[in-house]
């Protein structure tokens, strides 16, 4: 079912099988109609994972970069509405010679065709494939049909893990394996036996109820994973590792491991500086994507939250994260004052006019107040808008994206964004993907990454208007990153001697930072935090 963990058990099995001595790539199969995520509302779907070629996709191909620690790309990600429309696009230019084009075969080998050019390209020697939803929902049945034709063409190429969730209804109080049993029959009637179960639970699983389910859904009960609930993800691959899942998805790939043990040293060290934290550091994170009913959707800024953990751990910190919602910020505006007990605030990206002046108040709050504040893409134009207003004097200073009409529109269209905008056409045509920058002798910025040129990957159609910069910079805000032309600014920051850390970024340094290679930025946010937490009385510090 969805949210049980399947692609973080994808990422998982990577990483176990990258310890294997295995070169290994991961592709996400996503059911829905939509061409990309970057259509979609974060508060439907999650987040939306930028790929270095600018691909909007799912939030697991995130979990997939930052778990194998490598890049990837276009090619790794399809969804019902991309394959569609290839197999459309190839139809009409003849490419089938005339042929009836049927949904079966034609497109389960389109998606095949994908997960060998995606395997080809990345040069590896195992790939994982995780199709998204549910067992037995129509919309995924043509990549199910697709695995089973992989399978069928090389039966000792293929193999399938099949995540399944064992509940434990509290008034019962005992773990049923009924809805295992169910989904492995479902599966076996399109087709598909799963060569492995892991077994989503509360808890680990008994002995008892692995022989259930090896008895009534045909496999060894050597391959009925434990999978319990873990106080952090990175733990999976060890957790895995215990029940010796690489050496079983091995036997069932018919290869030889490249090493006699799995080698997860550096994982191990990192996992261990995950629970050894020294002093607990409250970052506030003021967004407005968190309501989903009647549930908090910390999904929506999975990639951010994820990069402030790596930073704390890289300093030896515990980071401690809360949600406040911009909205309530804006609906009473007394509430900013509760920043103040906070060792830093992040705002993170976005988009629209719902909470703006809520984070707009808050980013002069912590600015006065000189809590460290770190501004994502939206946070960074939010910056420069209440920076204009209450230091540079530019009273009316807005953002074209609210209010068109403003007089003093210092966060303006990029020129080629006007076009399209006239034309209506939105999906994968902001600024996406990787775009070098050039840093400031002497900033922050320049400081934090220890050298002149990088590149970071974008999602966004606006920019600082070129005519407000230097009446901005007058006043006292650095543009610390630019584009090599000069022409977009990348990074605003305020001198240290200003203010400890107030830095925004119109890119999204969140997409680059990895449990082994923490982001610079979020690093350099995260030492200021943690000064602030060494010095604030503890009188003044969030309750437990």
């Amino acid at each position: 079912m969805s949210g049980v963990g399947k692609g973080i058990a994808s990422s998982a099995i990577g990483t176990i099988l990258k310890g294997r001595g295995f070169s290994v790539t991961a592709l996400k199969i996503d059911p829905y109609i939509n061409v990309d995520a970057g259509t979609m509302n974060p508060t439907e779907h999650g987040e939306v994972f930028v790929l270095r070629d600018g691909d909007e996709t799912d939030q697991d191909m995130g979990n997939y970069e930052r778990f194998l620690d490598m890049d990837l790309t276009r090619v790794n990600y399809m969804t019902t509405g991309r394959v569609y429309q290839e197999v459309i696009r190839r139809e009409r230019n003849l490419e089938y010679k005339g042929k009836n084009v049927e949904v079966v075969p034609d497109i389960p080998k389109e998606v095949i065709r994908r997960i060998h050019k995606a395997t080809e390209l990345a040069d590896a020697e195992i790939t994982v494939v995780e199709i998204g939803g549910t067992i037995g929902e129509y919309q995924n049945v043509i990549f199910v049909e697709a695995a089973r034709m992989m399978k069928l063409d090389n039966p000792e190429d293929v193999g399938f893990v099949m995540v399944s969730f064992l509940p434990i209804p509290s008034k019962v109080g005992e773990m049923k394996t009924k809805p295992t049993q169910t989904a492995a029959r479902t599966l076996s009637g399109i087709g598909v036996q799963a060569d492995i179960i892991l077994a989503r639970s509360k808890f680990p699983l008994d002995k008892k109820r692995k022989e259930k389910i090896s008895t009534f859904c045909n496999i060894k009960p050597d391959r009925v994973i434990s999978a319990p609930d873990i106080d952090s993800i990175y733990d999976v691959p060890i957790n895995f590792e215990k029940d010796s899942l690489a050496k079983i998805l091995c036997d069932v790939l018919n290869v030889k491991p490249k090493k006699p043990k799995t080698d997860l040293t550096d994982w191990k060290k990192f996992v261990k500086k995950t629970k050894n934290g020294n002093k607990e550091v409250n970052i506030a994170v003021v967004g407005k994507y968190f309501d989903s009913g009647d549930f908090v959707l910390s999904d929506v800024y999975i990639s951010v939250l994820e990069a402030l953990k790596f930073s704390s751990y890289k300093v030896n910190a515990k980071p401690k994260l809360h949600y406040i919602n911009s909205k309530e910020i804006e609906k009473n505006p007394a509430k900013v004052k509760e920043l103040k007990k906070y060792d830093g605030v992040l705002i993170p990206g976005g988009f629209g006019e719902t909470g703006i002046e809520g984070k707009i108040r808050a980013i002069k709050f912590v600015r006065e107040n000189k809590i460290p504040y770190f501004g994502l893409c939206y946070g960074m134009q939010l910056l420069v808008i209440e920076f204009a207003r209450n230091v540079a004097g530019i009273k009316g200073a807005h953002t074209m994206e609210i209010k068109p009409e403003a007089k003093d529109l210092v966060i303006d269209f990029m020129p080629e964004q006007k076009k399209l905008m006239k034309e209506n056409k939105y999906g994968g045509t902001m600024r996406l993907g990787s775009y070098q920058c050039i840093l400031k002798k002497g900033s922050i910025a320049r400081k934090a990454y220890g050298k002149m040129d990088i590149f970071e990957r974008h999602r966004h159609r606006f920019e600082v208007n070129p005519e407000y910069i230097a009446r901005l910079e007058e006043s006292g805000l650095v543009f610390s990153g630019k584009s090599p032309d000069s022409r977009l600014m990348e990074i605003a920051e305020l001198p240290k001697s200003v203010h400890p850390f107030c830095l925004g970024t119109q890119f999204h340094p969140e997409f680059q930072a990895r449990p082994l290679n923490p982001h610079p930025l979020f690093t350099e946010f995260m030492k200021a935090a943690l000064f602030r937490s060494n010095t604030q009385p503890s009188s003044q510090r969030p309750k437990k």
